[in-house]
């Protein structure tokens, strides 16, 4: 048989799916144990002993100074700006798509800006932001949606491009208007396009909200990082990498079990 044609049992699948994980703990340990066998002092490669007592201190023991957990306390603030900067993004781009992606004049007019718009680095604009809009919460959210939106739009609106001009035409013929040429054709074939789009921009998401939280703000996974950087603390730091990637996962995990749910006939990108 063909190695291109051998797929792996559950079981192999399973551990195909772990060792990258266990060789990555077992170098990362390996080293960390033989700088701390070098230096007890070293901060660098934190052992499991050091990140567990970090862990302890800012999950289960009560910040002095506010009284909170700061690793719960941080993940629903930054949960928060996440979840409103995507639900924005997304409703802002699905009108967006749908209107260059249904009417002529419409795409003539905002296609170009919109390519022009999605090469901006976000990033470059964030002074801007929080000159117009302040260092607050609104700030932070606004970055996420000009960060992630207009690639969006773009992909929704070439998913909206790709519907054949047949669809179109029968449709029409059988007496569809163009309020019901949309609820009907555009709007279901970019709804499960929207999910998947959502999932492919969590990266992008994360670096903006990590960003923004980092230069200006008092709470959240990317305040809290820079704000230990400057006392060298990785036991810290790596277990809130750590969490954040999996808060990423699990988010995407979520998306792609609502596409298979909602659209269970849709097989674009749905795994």
């Amino acid at each position: 048989m063909r190695l291109i044609n051998r797929h792996p049992s559950r079981t192999t699948g399973l551990m195909l799916l772990l060792l990258p994980f266990i060789v990555l703990m077992a170098v990362y340990f390996t080293a960390s144990s033989m700088r701390l066998a070098a230096n007890p002092d070293d901060k660098l490669l934190p052992g499991a002993t050091q990140m567990s007592d970090a862990i302890r201190e800012v999950a289960f023991t009560e910040d002095k100074r506010t009284g909170e957990y700061l690793l719960w306390a941080d993940t629903v603030s930054s949960l928060r700006r996440l979840g409103i900067g995507l639900v924005v993004s997304a409703v802002i781009a699905l009108v967006a798509a749908i209107a260059t992606g249904s009417l002529p004049f419409v795409s003539a007019t905002l296609s170009p800006f919109i390519t022009v718009v999605s090469m901006i680095p976000p990033l470059a604009v964030l002074p801007i932001l929080f000159i117009v809009f302040g260092l607050d919460e609104l700030s932070k959210v606004v970055l996420i949606v000009v960060g992630i939106t207009p690639m969006i739009i773009r992909d929704l609106h070439a998913r909206a491009r790709e519907i054949p001009a047949e669809l179109w035409v029968k449709a029409q013929t059988l007496g569809a208007t163009s309020w019901t040429l949309i609820l009907r054709l555009v709007l279901p074939q970019l709804l499960p396009r929207l999910l998947v789009a959502m999932r492919l921009s969590l990266g992008a998401a994360w670096l903006f909200l990590i960003a923004a939280e980092a230069i200006a703000s008092t709470d959240g996974l990317g305040y809290r990082i820079f704000l230990v950087r400057r006392y060298l603390s990785m036991d810290v730091i790596l277990p809130y990498v750590a969490w954040i990637t999996l808060l990423a996962w699990l988010t995407d995990e979520l998306l792609r079990r609502l596409t298979q749910w909602a659209f269970p006939w849709y097989g674009g990108g749905a795994r």
